[in-house]
């Protein structure tokens, strides 16, 4: 068995080989990523101004500079804060445990992030908040956007307050590009007559791969997007490409790319081990598993991610709940078998794309997955926009479902960390 297991070493030359390839200044493709950093002024300038354009003083400047309505709900939301108006984290316990809250031992090792998907509006995070302020709920720590890159930062400064709200409250966030394959990218491809069509990829075909690295470092340098989705290998390559070369990005995995069982982590997570940095930090911070996985693929993809070294660095994003509508065949709710892998698995998120159950089987527009696809425009046009916020507050509902599930257990939860403070 021992001589067998030592055919699967991979030789130095192999690895020679790989750098002969990357370094050859008469490499094609590697020339025409080194062309479009250099087009943003090349790793250290990029990253410049990215912290300047992220910089909470200048996103708020430019809020004002463009008159923008949302400016006063940032600052709403500042003071709120401020004045501890979010319940703290030992209030929060005690009011799911009662007294016996004050003499448990809470697991911090293996604590949950609180995700929700999709905050495709900025008001809608304000509802949230005066929600979660009136019943004395928490706020994700986590947050996904899919809305239309081109649509927000024209929607009266959306992207720029989400980018504000997010450092006020404490939150990581994710937004998602628009050079993704449902834009035209495959120009043999339509509507759901054609869907079987996205399963030989739903990607970036061609050319996209480079459109995409040109729309991130747009974004990254102008906005201080840093955390973006990625739905592709050779995206995902090109991420880990922009991070080796010096410029400080991040990206998730999207469920679409399928990680459905450990191998498939293992060769995701092997490419973030061959190209991090000689600090071993990678651009990948985290990666959507299929929602066809167990806890037994959980488990098993764990010790791929320990032997990686990527425990701390690569959070397992898992969808608990799903929208009622277009993604998977209801009822689906994986709380009761997150509370059990939390136990012995760090570093989880739990992500919520849907109300649970009872509440969503009620609603007379239950949450749809096609939606967030869908213009505002054509949203305003049809009298949604109040459902669709609705059905984005029922999966603010379904987090704390799974906050209380999580606290009773003895677990903690990751939450918008400058809201509810532990003392």
């Amino acid at each position: 068995m021992s001589d067998l297991r030592n055919r699967l070493k991979i030789s130095t030359d192999k690895l020679d080989e790989i750098n002969r390839f990357l370094l050859d200044p008469n490499n094609g493709l590697i020339n025409a990523l080194l062309d479009i950093v250099e087009k943003y002024g090349g790793p250290e300038e990029i990253n410049r101004k990215a912290a300047e354009a992220r910089d909470l003083n200048n996103l708020k400047r430019r809020l004002k500079e463009i008159d923008s309505p949302n400016l006063a709900d940032i600052e709403w939301l500042e003071e709120q804060r401020d004045k501890k108006a979010f319940i703290g984290i030992s209030d929060y316990r005690r009011n799911i445990l009662g007294p016996k809250a004050d003499e448990m031992e809470f697991s911090k090792d293996t604590a949950v992030t609180l995700e929700i998907s999709a905050l495709q509006f900025f008001p809608w995070l304000i509802a949230q908040a005066k929600q979660a302020i009136e019943k004395q709920q928490l706020m994700p720590g986590r947050y996904i956007r899919v809305r239309n890159m081109k649509e927000q930062i024209s929607d009266r400064g959306d992207t720029l307050a989400v980018a504000a709200a997010m450092q006020i409250i404490g939150a990581s966030y994710v937004e998602t590009l628009d050079t993704k394959g449902t834009d035209g990218a495959n120009i043999h491809l339509g509507g759901p007559e054609t869907i079987t069509g996205y399963f030989g990829g739903i990607g970036q075909p061609n050319d996209y791969p480079l459109k995409w690295v040109d729309e991130y470092l747009y974004y990254y340098t102008n906005y201080g997007i840093r955390q973006v989705l990625n739905i592709n290998s050779g995206t995902v390559f090109l991420g880990y490409m922009l991070h080796k070369l010096g410029i400080d990005n991040e990206f998730k995995i999207s469920v679409y790319m399928g990680n459905d069982n450990p191998f498939a982590v293992f060769w995701t997570l092997a490419g973030a081990k061959l190209f991090s940095r000689d600090d071993g930090t990678t651009s990948l911070i985290g990666l959507n598993f299929s929602n066809s996985v167990n806890n037994d693929t959980i488990r098993a993809s764990h010790k791929v991610r320990k032997a990686m070294g990527f425990v701390e660095a690569v959070r397992f994003e898992h969808h608990i709940t799903e929208t009622w509508k277009s993604i998977v065949i209801q009822p689906y709710n994986r709380r009761e078998e997150l509370v059990e892998i939390a136990r012995e698995v760090p570093n989880i998120s739990a992500k919520h794309e849907g109300g649970d159950i009872e509440v969503e089987k009620t609603r007379e527009h239950p949450s749809d997955i096609l939606e967030y696809f869908m213009p505002k425009e054509e949203i305003i046009k049809q009298g949604l926009m109040d459902a669709l916020q609705r059905n984005y507050l029922d999966k603010h509902d379904a987090v704390n479902a799974t906050a209380e599930a999580l606290t009773k257990a003895g677990i903690d939860v990751v939450c918008a960390w400058n809201l509810h403070r532990y003392s």
